[in-house]
């Protein structure tokens, strides 16, 4: 059973940093890519950044481009995600998820977390 697990959301004020962790789905290393996602209220989930599977090649959205960073673990099967300059409309539930395939991609992704908040005062 693939299963995914965030950790890391929380409130903070904007400016500030925060760092979303991801256990992997535990398949067989290059045989899936990870990435981020978020859904703010009333609004469709959106992809934020994508990672190949050893990865060295990483995809962002023009909205966090600059700002968050995506990293991934050692053992390839955990990813981190450094959000700096958090701003308002960060805010959202952030969901990690993985693909088969092994690069970096904005779609196709079918395996999902449970999802951690992030909210961003103004």
């Amino acid at each position: 059973q693939v299963r995914l697990v965030e950790s890391g959301g929380g409130l903070v004020q904007a400016g500030d940093s925060l760092r979303l962790s991801c256990a992997g789905p535990g398949l067989p290393p290059g045989t899936y890519a990870m990435g981020w996602f978020r859904q703010a209220p009333g609004k469709e989930r959106e992809f934020v950044a994508g990672s190949s599977w050893n990865g060295e090649s990483t995809l962002y959205a023009d909205s966090v481009k600059g700002r968050f960073t995506m990293s991934t673990g050692i053992a390839k099967n955990t990813v981190k995600l450094q959000m700096n300059g958090l701003k308002p409309e960060d805010t959202a539930v952030y969901y990690c998820a993985a693909r088969l395939g092994s690069s970096a991609s904005r779609i196709g992704y079918g395996y999902w977390g449970q999802g951690t908040q992030v909210t961003v005062s103004s």
